[in-house]
């Protein structure tokens, strides 16, 4: 098994008409042994910027931290907030910089620019970054994610209906993955502000 493995995940990220969403299933195990179901594995960085992250839950939190510490300094030293493909950037250079000993730990960013709109990208554990304009997927149950987003995923979806496909989705694919699911959350970006809402799904 391989150390991306260690604690499951399926974590996606989808684009819709001036709105975008990310969502993550809540389960925290150790290989096939769950021991809880409200671990958050997306993270609010600002106020349309959020940022998910799979693979190995160590590596997760102090990677969050790192992420916290750089925003912060950049809103002191530029006295603005980050865009949120300055901060896919940033997230990049991190990972990239401890490219031989790696955190391991694939990042999927969703975001709202005021100007460019929607914002989706994901990176590999040494921050090869892939930029996308439907969705984006990472974790153990990305493979299924990938089956179910092609399905239900369109173009120009408002936000109510991107919450819907993409809890649809999620819920789909963590079903066909025993080391992810447990329930899930998602977030809605909007221009208005953001939505959470949380998700039951199957406890097996």
């Amino acid at each position: 098994m391989s150390i991306m493995q260690y604690n499951g995940s399926g974590i996606v990220a989808m684009c819709g008409k001036d709105c975008v969403a990310i969502a993550s299933d809540m389960r925290y195990g150790i290989q096939q042994q769950t021991i809880a179901c409200d671990m958050h594995k997306v993270f609010k960085m600002s106020d349309n910027i959020f940022i998910g992250l799979s693979g190995l839950i160590t590596d997760v939190q102090t990677l969050k931290q790192k992420f916290d510490f750089r925003m912060k300094m950049y809103a002191l030293r530029e006295n603005r907030p980050m865009k949120p493909k300055v901060f896919s950037n940033l997230v990049s250079t991190i990972l990239y910089e401890k490219r031989f000993g790696p955190f391991f730990c694939e990042p999927v960013i969703a975001g709202l620019d005021e100007k460019e709109g929607p914002f989706i990208s994901a990176m590999d554990l040494i921050g090869a970054p892939v930029f996308a304009k439907d969705f984006v997927v990472a974790g153990t149950a990305g493979e299924e994610l990938y089956g179910v987003c092609e399905a239900f995923w369109k173009p120009n979806m408002e936000p109510d209906e991107l919450f819907e496909t993409i809890s649809q989705s999620l819920l789909a694919a963590v079903d066909r993955d025993c080391l992810a699911g447990w329930g899930a959350i998602v977030h809605v970006i909007t221009k208005k502000g953001v939505t959470t809402k949380k998700l039951k799904s199957r406890q097996d």
